[in-house]
Parts: structure tokens; C-alpha cells; sequence
């Protein structure tokens, strides 16, 4: 089997980002790129069929042309976002997109989250991009557009998609799960002390002067 261990590995985290809210029933995906040949990616219908609960067979093997390599599967709808991340700039080696219990109240209500927790200062900004349907091209050249304007700032970055969820930009898979955990709880964080603003107990006040530790 191609990349047995790779894949195992990518089949273990699918599992836990599910069980810890990461994703729902509804969908969800994620790749990594292996070489300037071949991304590992979850199949489709990877949480409805299979509650993320994959084997390492089940991880498909693709080439830089969406074509399946290896792996009993179907691609997702989604490999044009992921696709369009790794061609955009090199140092990605890891798109990660979930539905994420937490965040997805800011990503349903189309507005950027706020960055409060020291652990999330490394994200900087929390955007949520503009609106375009769930798989297509629209939402791909969205993305695009996005990770282009990072410029060589493009790792440890996780941007909201409009109505749909979270999108996490990192090195490598172990770096994208720790980034969608540090984003909800942000999210958890955030909601909540947005909430005490508006009830006037504190106020939600910008605090970029402090001297946050981003290189843990």
C-alpha cells in the first residue's frame, strides 16, 4: 500500500477531529501533501457514511491532476478548494476543512471572529470570506483569492467560510489539527465575551499592545 503510514496517520486524526467537534455529520475533509506528486485526502461522504471512523485504505492517494492513485473512494466535491491552496503557495502542506461546533457561529452569522486567546495570536486575523455555495468553483477562486493576499505569511492562517465552516492553512497535519483546536476554543472564548460586552459587564476592548509568545 502506497504511504501506509501517512495514511494511518491522516485516518487516526480524521477520527479525533470528528469525536471533539471538529466536524459534523455534514461533512467535512482534509488533505496533505506528500510530495510534489501525490495528496493524501479523505473520501467523500467521509462523516455521513462513515462517521470519520476510516480505514487507511479508505484515504485516497491523488495526483496533482485529481486523479485517484490509490484508495476505495470517491473524491470530494471539495478537492478543488484544497487544490487550489497547494497550487497557490508551496508551503502548504495541509488544508483542513471542517464544520466546527463553535466556530460555526461566527461562520453562520458571516462575521470574523475575534482573535482573544494568546494561543490563536499567530492566526492574526479571524476573517470570514465572502459567500459562495459549498464545492464550487466560486468558493475555490474565493479561497484562492485569500491565500494569495497571505503572500509567504500563509502558515499556522484558518479562515471562516461563509455559512459553511472552518479552513485551516498549516505545514503539516499534526500543526492543522493543533490550529483547529486553538481556533475553537478562540470561538468558545469569543462568543461568550461578546455576549458580556453587550450586557455591559466588560468590554470587548483590542489589546494587539500586549507581547504575546507566537512561537510556541
Amino acid at each position: 500500500m502506497l504511504y501506509q503510514q501517512e495514511r494511518e496517520h491522516l485516518a487516526k486524526i480524521t477520527r479525533n477531529v470528528y469525536e471533539r467537534y471538529g466536524t459534523n455529520a455534514a461533512g467535512g475533509n482534509i488533505s496533505v501533501r506528500l510530495n510534489d506528486d501525490h495528496v493524501i485526502m479523505t473520501p467523500t461522504l467521509m462523516s455521513q457514511n462513515h462517521l470519520c471512523d476510516l480505514s487507511p485504505y479508505q484515504i485516497l492517494v491523488v495526483d496533482m491532476d485529481e486523479n485517484i492513485v490509490e484508495g476505495d473512494g470517491r473524491l470530494t466535491r471539495e478537492i478543488n478548494m484544497h487544490m487550489a491552496c497547494y497550487r497557490t503557495n508551496r508551503k502548504i502542506g495541509c488544508v483542513l476543512h471542517g464544520h466546527a461546533r463553535e466556530s460555526m457561529v461566527f461562520a453562520s452569522m458571516g462575521i470574523d471572529m475575534p482573535n482573544l486567546t494568546e494561543a490563536t495570536q499567530k492566526f492574526g486575523e479571524i476573517p470570514c470570506l465572502p459567500f459562495a455555495p459549498a464545492c464550487s468553483p466560486e468558493l475555490a477562486e474565493i479561497v484562492t483569492k485569500h491565500v494569495e493576499s497571505l503572500g509567504d505569511d500563509v502558515l499556522s492562517k484558518v479562515m471562516l467560510l461563509n455559512k459553511h465552516g472552518v479552513l485551516v492553512l498549516e505545514e503539516s497535519l499534526n500543526k492543522a489539527n493543533d490550529m483547529l483546536e486553538r481556533l475553537e476554543y478562540n470561538a468558545y472564548i469569543a462568543y461568550k465575551a461578546m455576549i458580556y460586552d453587550k450586557l455591559g459587564i466588560h468590554n470587548l476592548t483590542d489589546e494587539k499592545e500586549l507581547a504575546y509568545n507566537i512561537e510556541e
